[in-house]
């Protein structure tokens, strides 16, 4: 079923409250210089990227009743109207930030935005029907050698650290194995599945910083009840 985005609204005007970032706080960025979003994640950020990989419809949302609400026809976002990006873009005054496997023009002008529904930070999370986070991670990669190109080694640098990076990863981490009768946790004890989790996520983080990313954001994930016994 479409997930209705107002339910989203109390922990976005929470994200929002934090995310504003005044730009008299940078004095070496030109009052007009747009921040870009750059967006990684699941399917609570995905704008339609799984519509352009061969997936099931499990993992796609480009049917009715998606998108109703605001689109008027179902767009790829797994959400009745808008995704939690969109609401971003809007209160930054920024168009909305495209889906990456959608896009020709990854000049990162606005943002992009390269999540997919299902995806986790495991490559063996929904592995063949999303795009994970390591490929996000690497499709980021693209777009920023990509942008050395086009603008030179500063001008790149200077988007890039410009730049907020968002991210909401890791619900489908813990959930996949249990919808899909995995026997991941007889591999590995819940703490050492978890700190995988964490370590992909983290490694994620430190790559872009080290291109020279330094704003960051991330959803927290929701509660989970686990089975203790059976």
């Amino acid at each position: 079923m479409a997930i209705s985005c107002i339910k989203l609204c109390l922990v976005l005007l929470f994200f929002l409250a934090s995310f504003t970032i005044p730009l008299d706080c940078f004095p070496d960025i030109h009052p007009k210089t747009t921040v870009a979003l750059v967006v990684f994640g699941d399917s609570l950020f995905d704008p339609g990227n799984n519509d352009s990989i061969k997936t099931t419809t499990e993992f796609q949302a480009n049917f009715p009743p998606y998108g109703e609400s605001f689109f008027k026809y179902p767009t790829g976002r797994f959400c009745d109207g808008r995704v939690i990006p969109d609401f971003i873009a809007e209160y930054a005054k920024l168009n909305l930030i495209p889906p990456y496997l959608e896009t020709h023009n990854h000049q990162l002008a606005n943002g992009i935005n390269f999540a997919s529904g299902g995806a986790g930070a495991l490559a063996e999370t929904n592995t063949g029907l999303v795009i994970d986070l390591k490929m996000q991670l690497r499709n980021f990669k693209k777009v920023e050698k990509q942008l050395r190109m086009n603008l030179g080694k500063r001008g790149a640098q200077r988007v890039v650290s410009n730049a907020v990076y968002l991210f909401s990863i890791g619900s489908n981490d813990y959930l996949s194995p249990l919808t899909n009768n995995s026997s991941i946790f007889k591999l590995y004890s819940p703490q050492d599945y978890v700190a995988m989790v964490v370590g992909n996520i983290t490694a994620t983080f430190k790559e872009i910083y080290k291109k020279g990313g330094r704003k960051f954001g991330t959803l927290n994930l929701g509660p989970f009840r686990l089975f203790a016994e059976t």
